[in-house]
């Protein structure tokens, strides 16, 4: 505090980006990548691209599902919508509720005893909001129908061997999602569609939070802290730079030092309420990972039996429900269009999922879910606890009133709306897309600031070379920055270029992305330090602006075609990339002019600073 508190804020804030900035670039940039994750995997799967949407796909489904699970105890249908071209159905045999049933009732009587062992108490449980102790990441999986880790599956997306033969998956996740049969199917057509494994978005939407082949609590821990850091760097630059609105409005370019802190200083204000948000609500959802003495002081030694009494709770109501239905007697389904149509009214948008309990039988209830929910404090339509949903009698197509909705705390109530906040499912596109490009600041920010630190103890060293600490940082940051966009490149090429029939393909596709990413680290050893970041951003921009090419060669559905039929979905991805790719390529011709500009000069640097860092003498 002797150098002043705008001084001692610069400190804290220089140290606190670099010690995890390695990690938070990582973090910001598969977070932003994954708000796309759904486009990113329906683009890495061609088999299903030349699915239509129909508005007679909700009733091709359905008989779809009449004819492969007569028998099932309950149907779900996720229709087409702005981010899916495709129908996909699945199915719980009664075999499988009867054993989820018994798994969950197993799992809450052993968390109920063990509560009471430990002085916990079952009702005081029920009497509180859960809103602290809820896992919506998990949930998120189970809804997708994706694994937990251990299982096998996790993170993968599309065919299994049994997908390539047109048979029914079978997911194996957790939750509601587990032991549930699976077909994608055209939209028009109903023909069961047979698309490759691959890992798809999800894996960089779950790297962004849980990282990889770590235990799931160490890596929710490692990520918490470095979110912790990036909070106290937020708010310690906001106090360091005293000028950071003038700052926003200048840039001056090919100054070295004062170039990149230009760039930093820009992107931050930019979007700097985005930054905070971000960042503030991911540490809330690590609430029940960082604080877990928060939620045994509110619930007691076992708080997650709370939720699984709730959606016990739930499931008595629903009971009720079905015994009143039931009076009408057994029958042929309603026809389903005329409770979407009434559906789109009520919500002014379309339907996104259909969900049938005991289709075919009295008392059986049809559930619609809209696309998104507009309100903020509201759970995302996955049909949990809080979500927004319309019910119905499948007989007689009577609007029935469903059990499921809770009064929340205040408390309960704003943790809701960051979390809805921070994942954006209530985005329409053009709001996705601002929150993607707030992601893409929020990833310069991070990756200017990495190099940043470099550059000014280059220049304040006073000894002939650098000392080793400083010069594997420089080597560093060109792995982790330039080498992590050029690790995404070849992910999204590997599943191109893999064979589509190879086994464990999904974890072939994530291998080739950490084989690439661990030689971009040992590159710049083997390269002195100022080729190798040229030489990865070239390699980088190749990567993504070959990708229409790319595309081209291997699938039928490149742009040539995908323009033309209005195919956005598709084309969108392709684009990005490409102008991606250009970006990255730019940004390599500025690094090699610069560095052809400042040979003549005498550079105000030492020995072993980067490349990027040289500045000409005045």
């Amino acid at each position: 505090m002797k150098n002043g508190i705008r001084q001692s804020m610069s400190w804290l804030h220089g140290w606190s980006g670099l010690l995890l900035g390695w990690l938070l670039f990582a973090v910001f940039l598969t977070g932003t990548i994954a708000y796309f994750r759904q486009e990113i995997t329906l683009w890495m799967q061609p088999e299903l691209h030349g699915s239509v949407p129909s508005p007679r796909a909700a009733e091709t489904a359905l008989a779809k599902l009449a004819e492969v699970a007569p028998n099932a105890s309950s149907w779900t249908v996720n229709l087409p919508n702005d981010r899916s071209d495709t129908v996909r159905i699945s199915w719980r045999n009664e075999r499988d509720r009867q054993n989820l049933r018994s798994r969950e009732g197993s799992s809450a009587e052993r968390r109920n005893t063990n509560g009471r062992a430990n002085g916990g108490s079952a009702s005081t449980v029920r009497s509180k909001d859960p809103a602290a102790v809820r896992d919506p990441e998990r949930r998120d999986v189970a809804q997708a129908g994706q694994g937990r880790r251990g299982d096998g599956n996790a993170g993968r997306s599309g065919g299994s061997e049994d997908a390539a033969k047109g048979e029914p998956t079978r997911q194996r996740g957790g939750g509601r999602g587990r032991d549930r049969n699976s077909l994608t199917l055209d939209a028009t057509t109903g023909e069961v569609l047979k698309p490759r494994e691959t890992a798809g978005g999800n894996f960089l939407y779950r790297f962004h939070f849980e990282l990889y082949a770590l235990p799931r609590d160490w890596a929710r821990w490692i990520v918490g802290i470095a979110t912790m850091a990036m909070f106290v760097a937020i708010i310690s630059g906001i106090i360091t730079h005293k000028k950071i609105f003038k700052d926003f409005f200048t840039f001056r370019p090919s100054k070295g030092q004062r170039s990149w802190l230009d760039a930093h200083n820009a992107v931050a204000v930019l979007s700097l309420p985005f930054h905070i948000m971000i960042t503030y609500s991911g540490l809330l959802l690590f609430t029940s990972t960082l604080l877990p003495w928060a939620g045994q002081a509110v619930f007691g030694d076992n708080p997650r039996a709370a939720f699984s009494q709730m959606r016990q709770a739930e499931e008595v109501a629903r009971e009720k429900v079905r015994d009143e239905i039931a009076k009408d007697g057994d029958g042929p389904m309603t026809p389903i269009q005329p409770l979407l149509d009434r559906s789109k009214r009520i919500w002014g948008q379309p339907a996104s999922r259909i969900a049938v309990s005991d289709p075919g039988k009295a008392g059986s209830i049809i559930e619609i879910l809209p696309t998104r929910n507009d309100s903020l404090v509201q759970q995302s339509g996955s049909g949990g606890l809080g979500s927004v949903k319309l019910g119905f009698n499948a007989k007689t197509g009577e609007q029935v009133t469903l059990p499921g909705g809770r009064d929340q705390s205040v408390v309960g109530t704003i943790d809701t709306a960051l979390g809805s906040l921070h994942r954006a499912r209530f985005a329409e596109p053009g709001l996705r897309w601002l929150f993607f490009l707030a992601g893409v600041g929020g990833t310069v920010m991070v990756g200017t600031g990495l190099v940043l630190w470099s550059v000014k103890r280059a220049e304040k060293s006073k000894v002939d070379r650098l000392p080793f600490g400083h010069r594997l940082v420089d080597h560093l940051n060109v792995g982790a920055v330039a080498g992590l966009i050029v690790a995404v490149g070849a992910y999204f090429w590997s599943n191109r270029l893999l064979p589509v029939g190879i086994g464990d393909r999904a974890d072939w596709e994530i291998y080739s992305f950490f084989i690439i990413w661990l030689a971009t680290f040992l590159h710049p050893l083997l390269r002195p330090l100022k080729k190798a970041w040229i030489e990865q951003l070239v390699v980088g921009g190749l990567l993504f602006a070959a990708i229409p090419l790319l595309n081209a060669a291997t699938v039928q559905s490149h742009l040539g075609v995908t323009i033309p039929a209005g195919n956005w979905l598709i084309a969108g991805f392709d684009l990005v990339c490409l102008l991606f790719g250009m970006a990255l390529l730019h940004t390599a011709v500025r690094v090699v002019r610069y560095k052809r500009r400042s040979r003549g000069a005498a550079p105000r640097r030492v020995e072993g600073s980067p490349a990027l860092a040289a500045v000409p003498a005045e």
